[in-house]
Parts: C-alpha cells; sequence; structure tokens
C-alpha cells in the first residue's frame, strides 16, 4: 500500500507517520521545499510529543519520504489523503482556494482505482460540489466509477496528536457506498482507531461542524453566565464545578477569549451556508459574537473599575492559542492586542514558547514585566502558574487581568493588586 498525504503540516505529517506506522509507504505532499528537505533529513519540523521519533524510525526503515512534485506523488499512490488549509474570506466564508489548487494538482495525477479522502474541515457539502469537479476536471475520471472519494474529518489537536489518532473515532463518508467502504476498510488497516461510518461525505463534514459548534455555543453560555456572575458577587468557576456534578451539565471553562484553528472559524462554515438555504442559526451566530467580543468586554471592565487605559503600559502573558502549545492561530492576544491599542495603551507580550523575534515577526512588541501598569494573562501557560504578585507590585504593576482564571484572587488582592478574573467579581465592581 502507497499512500500519499496532501499537506504535510502540524495534523498531515503526523497522520502520514501513523499510517507509516501501521506499514503503508507514505510519501509526504508540501509546497514548502524546506519542509520537504527535514522530512527527508529524517528531522522533525514541528514541536509535537513522539513525532521526532517517529519519524527518525520511518526515515531509518525507507517507510516515509517527502516531495513537492504531488501529481507525481499521487500517480504512484493507492491512496490519496488531503489535509490542506481551509480559511475565512473576508466576509467570513469559506476559502477553497488552497484546497481546489490541491485538487487540480491531485486531479492531474488522478489514475483509476485511487481512494481520495478529505480529511480538511469544509462546508456541507463542499467536497462532492468544490472539490470534486476540480479532481474529475483534470483526471478525465469519474467519482465513483473510475476512482472513489470519501470524507473523514480530522478530529485531535496540537500536542495530543499522535496519542489521540489511534483511539479517536474516525468518522468516515463516503461519495457512494463502495467509496465509503474503501476508505473504512483503509482505516481499519492502517490507522487502527475505531472507524464510525456515517455514510456520506455530507453526514461525515457535518459530524466535525457539529462538534464545533457544540464547543463554541457551550463556551458562549459559560461566557454569558460568567459576565452575569461578575456583576452578582457570585463565583462562576465554583458554581460550574458544582452544576456539572449532577450528570446533566457540561458547562465547558469561560475565558477572554477563544482561539485556534477551528473553533473561530468552522462555525462560520455552517452559519453562512444556512443563511443561502435561508435558514438562520440563531444560537451559533450569538455564540460567535459573544466569544468575539469577549476580549473587548474584558477590559472595559477595567476601565469601568478602575480608569482609563489610555497612556497606560500593559504587558501581556501568552502568544499561543492555548497552554503548552507553540501555536497562535487566532490567539485571542492577537484581538487583545489590537483593542488595546484602540483604547490607548501601549502593548508588550511575552510567551515562553516564543522568541523575541518571533514576536515581532507576528506583529506584536516584546517586554518584560517591568514599569506596567496592567498585565493580561491571555495564555494559561504553566509557566505562569506561580508569579511572584510582590515582586510585579514593586515593578508598578497596579491591575491583573487573570483571562484564564489561573491564579488565587486572595493572593493577588493580598499584596495590593486590583483582581479580574472571569466571572469573579473585582472590588468594587457594582451592579448596574
Amino acid at each position: 500500500m502507497k499512500v500519499s498525504v496532501v499537506g504535510a503540516g502540524r495534523m498531515g505529517l503526523p497522520l502520514a507517520c501513523v499510517i507509516g506506522k501501521h506499514g503503508a509507504d507514505v510519501i509526504a505532499c508540501d509546497i514548502n521545499s524546506e519542509l520537504v528537505n527535514n522530512i527527508n533529513s529524517g528531522a522533525c519540523p514541528y514541536e509535537e510529543p513522539g513525532l521526532s521519533e517517529l519519524i527518525r524510525t520511518l526515515h531509518a526503515k525507507g517507510k516515509l519520504e517527502a516531495v513537492t512534485d504531488t501529481v507525481k506523488a499521487v500517480a504512484e499512490s493507492d491512496v490519496v489523503i488531503v489535509i490542506v488549509p481551509a480559511h475565512l474570506t473576508p466576509s467570513r466564508d469559506i476559502d477553497f482556494s488552497i484546497l481546489q489548487k490541491a485538487s487540480s494538482e491531485i486531479g492531474k495525477g488522478l489514475k483509476k482505482n485511487t481512494l481520495v479522502i478529505y480529511e480538511t474541515t469544509v462546508a456541507v457539502g463542499g467536497t462532492r460540489q468544490s472539490l470534486i469537479p476540480y479532481l474529475e476536471k483534470e483526471s478525465g475520471l469519474k467519482a465513483g466509477e473510475d476512482f472513489y472519494v470519501a470524507y473523514s474529518p480530522e478530529r485531535v489537536k496540537a500536542n495530543l496528536v499522535l496519542s489521540r489518532l489511534e483511539t479517536t473515532p474516525k468518522v468516515v463518508g463516503g461519495f457512494n457506498s463502495e467509496s465509503c467502504a474503501k476508505a473504512v476498510a483503509f482505516y481499519s488497516e492502517y490507522l487502527g482507531a475505531p472507524v464510525d461510518d456515517v455514510g456520506t461525505i455530507e453526514a461525515a463534514e457535518m459530524t466535525k461542524l457539529v462538534g464545533m459548534l457544540y464547543r463554541d455555543v457551550n463556551i458562549a453560555l459559560a461566557n454569558e453566565l460568567a459576565s452575569f456572575c461578575e456583576i452578582a458577587g457570585v463565583d462562576f468557576e465554583r458554581v460550574r464545578n458544582s452544576a456539572n456534578t449532577d450528570g446533566e451539565a457540561n458547562l465547558l471553562l469561560p475565558g477572554i477569549g477563544v482561539g485556534g484553528h477551528c473553533v473561530p472559524v468552522y462555525p462560520y462554515f455552517v452559519t453562512r451556508e444556512s443563511r443561502r438555504l435561508g435558514i438562520t442559526q440563531r444560537l451559533s451566530e450569538a455564540a460567535r459574537e459573544i466569544n468575539d467580543n469577549q476580549p473587548e468586554r474584558q477590559l472595559q471592565r477595567v476601565i469601568s473599575v478602575w480608569k482609563s487605559l489610555k497612556g497606560e503600559k500593559v504587558h501581556m502573558l501568552g502568544l499561543g492559542f492555548r497552554p503548552g502549545v507553540k501555536v497562535d492561530t487566532f490567539s485571542s492576544t492577537y484581538t487583545l492586542h489590537n483593542v488595546l491599542l484602540k483604547l490607548g495603551a501601549s502593548v508588550t507580550v511575552e510567551d515562553p514558547y516564543y522568541s523575541d523575534p518571533e514576536i515581532i515577526q507576528a506583529g506584536l512588541q516584546p517586554g518584560v514585566i517591568e514599569n506596567v501598569s496592567v498585565v493580561v494573562l491571555s495564555t494559561a501557560h504553566l509557566e505562569y502558574a506561580e508569579p511572584d504578585f510582590n515582586d510585579w507590585r514593586r515593578k508598578g504593576v497596579q491591575v491583573v487581568l487573570d483571562g484564564r482564571n489561573l491564579w488565587n484572587q486572595k493572593d493577588v488582592e493580598s499584596v495590593g493588586l486590583l483582581y479580574f478574573g472571569i466571572g469573579r467579581s473585582a472590588k468594587n465592581e457594582k451592579r448596574n
């Protein structure tokens, strides 16, 4: 079995390696020549637990190679997996351009009886309507007759990819029953995870989106309830934990914002398409609005209780979109930074996983806690778990905005700092 994985990114490369681990000969295809060279030298281009060792093992066995020539790789393959990005357009519709370009290249090398599987998250109907036609046009072959197409959404996350690829059920849907059966057989043998056959491509596409919408709506509910608790003088975290003990509730954590590749993006794939079909997803649209507005709402709390941030120096902790991860896609830090600048503050940022040049490259100003009046926690890295609040106070800090409820409020306030937490009342925070 020879398998091409088109897109050797943070999800594609680990997937390719696990498939190679299970016995297939794998070709990782990517337009990034530096990335390709790294893989072919046996080096690991990403920080992902266990990936470096697996790449070295497969490289030594000759089971993994990387190429920039997707057409040639596809022509040699029995199975082609597509896992390249789909972004948002300025109007927040799905941007199929990268996927369509990849599909055209795949079509040029496609031969009869090949199985093509898309793993990139797309809008429902996107694979059938917007991608398969590119395969057919370039190959001159007919999907479902000359070659097979399936959809199986990627459902793991950075820093946990290898630990979950072989255990998270692999949702599979096919262009037709034959396509679905071939995809089920492939993943069963070469991935090792339980396979969940949902039948059609569209059902598999929707399965991924439903999971993301659930998270977004649940987080928005937590954020909205937390905003009430901030004014009512109730610690929402304590209440949330108790509410979740009856087996009926499963409230997620509130926070200063929602980041990452998935939750801030994929809900739009449903809400925009739904509007085109004449059905408004009111709950999902409201959830996106609540979560998108959370960074500015939290900063406005500081202003309402303390004072204007104009002319103040603010230092932000964290750039990664979640703890322990060097990935900053749609990180709340960017939104917070932009709002703070709009409010007239000067802003510096630090993150233990990013060097100063990398922070500058991200369009931010690196710095440390020195002569700043406000500290904002954006990412709950373990490295920030036990700061010296007395030292912060000596260095001029007056206000702490704990965007992830990482710290004990009493510890912060005991040294004379004004504390704001998500769902926690600050001193002098009044009912309206």
